[in-house]
């Protein structure tokens, strides 16, 4: 990676406007809103009322249509339908696991996909959002890895993921219906394709509408951002957005590190664990989670898990092993479930929780680290992978 590179490559991202020259309202903040119903004509003393009344229709009803708008007048109604579009991602492919887990094959403006997935648990239900078409940082034991960049998503692409999710789930209020408690989509966690902390601002302004208490109204702590490690971004994270963290960790030497996620190579561990023990701090999180693929032979010893737990001492945190998951062309193994057992055995005696995570989805390439756009599934060599990945 170019050291002199930006750290965010926002110039990556598709504008707002779309080819008929209207702008794409969705992913707009409350403040960018505010701006674009002004520069609209909207008078001054109207545009706050204004910008609440469609921010309504938009995340809390799921209104697609500006004519439904109601309590719009007409002539406004019309205005803002020659200004604006009302656009989420389309999707294009839907596949529901035998767990349930359901995996979005998603189209974006240019042409291009992405994966979204859905996961049912009792009382709850987790969306993991993609933020980026493709991915930079092509660690070795990652689907989405083998995939390069294209692009990364607009604030409105990632808003739109959690919007589409709604409509396949049948989750948006009926007007005049009971409220109902028991939200289909409860958590997001920005852990599906690309790095989000390579598209911050983005992800950003779509976690502001997403945390907005009058619309689609997630709390920060039902958000997790998953980082492999853009060390300068972390305490804006915690400042900007507040969310919970959680951080791909995999390994607990550099040289292991290097190979499995090369970002490593920049911000090492040492410089990556001093960022994160201030997070809880900055953002009032509870604790941070470290993610922790399990190689066979790879990573997987008894020496890695009293490493690991030496590492991480004095931060709030919880590890979750997750047992590899395999996918066409991988140069590596799930390790042995008795080998992960011992492991997580180590660090819970030392005073961290280590659940093992269940893989859901695998039957449709919907687990953690198998994510791939449809239209760029050319698949490397086993051999082409592990020559990358220097074994």
């Amino acid at each position: 990676m170019n050291a002199t590179a930006p750290i965010t490559q926002d110039v990556l991202t598709l504008p707002r406007k779309l080819p008929e020259g209207r702008t794409n309202i969705i992913g707009l903040t409350r403040p960018q809103l505010h701006a674009a119903l002004m520069a609209m004509g909207t008078p001054e003393r109207q545009a706050k009322m204004r910008v609440g009344q469609v921010w309504q229709w938009l995340y809390h009803w799921g209104v697609r249509d500006f004519a439904q708008m109601t309590n719009l007048a007409k002539d406004y109604r019309a205005k803002l339908a020659e200004h604006f579009d009302i656009v989420i991602p389309e999707v294009v492919e839907r596949k529901i696991s035998e767990d349930g887990t359901r995996k979005y094959l998603v189209r974006i403006a240019g042409g291009h996909e992405v994966e979204t997935v859905y996961i049912p648990e009792e009382g709850r239900g987790t969306l993991c959002v993609s933020s980026q078409v493709g991915c930079t940082l092509t660690c070795s034991f990652c689907h989405t890895g083998t995939q390069k960049l294209v692009r990364n998503l607009t604030a409105g692409e990632i808003v739109g993921q959690l919007m589409l999710a709604r409509d396949d789930l049948g989750e948006w209020p009926e007007q005049g219906a009971p409220k109902e408690e028991t939200r289909l989509v409860s958590n997001i966690v920005l852990m599906g394709m690309g790095e989000p902390l390579y598209n911050f601002d983005n992800v950003r302004d779509a976690m502001k509408v997403v945390m907005d208490g009058e619309g689609l109204s997630l709390s920060r702590r039902r958000i997790t951002l998953s980082t492999s490690g853009v060390v300068p971004e972390i305490a804006k994270t915690a400042e900007e957005i507040g969310c919970l963290l959680a951080v791909s960790f995999h390994a607990t030497t550099d040289e292991v590190r290097d190979k499995l996620v090369p970002i490593n190579k920049r911000w090492n561990i040492k410089a990556l664990l001093d960022a994160l023990r201030e997070y809880p701090k900055l953002s009032n999180s509870e604790r941070i989670t470290f993610e922790y693929v399990m190689l066979k032979g790879v990573n997987d010893t008894d020496a890695d898990a009293r490493r690991l737990v030496k590492l991480i001492a004095g931060i709030p945190a919880k590890i979750n092993l997750i047992p590899f998951n395999e996918w066409p062309g991988s140069a590596y193994q799930r390790s042995d479930w008795e080998r992960i057992e011992k492991f997580a055995d180590i660090i819970y005696h030392a005073g961290y929780a280590s659940p093992i995570r269940k893989p859901r989805g695998e039957d449709i390439m919907a687990a953690c680290g198998q994510l791939k756009s449809a239209t760029e599934r050319a698949r490397k060599s086993r051999a082409e992978i592990a020559a990358e990945a220097g074994m």
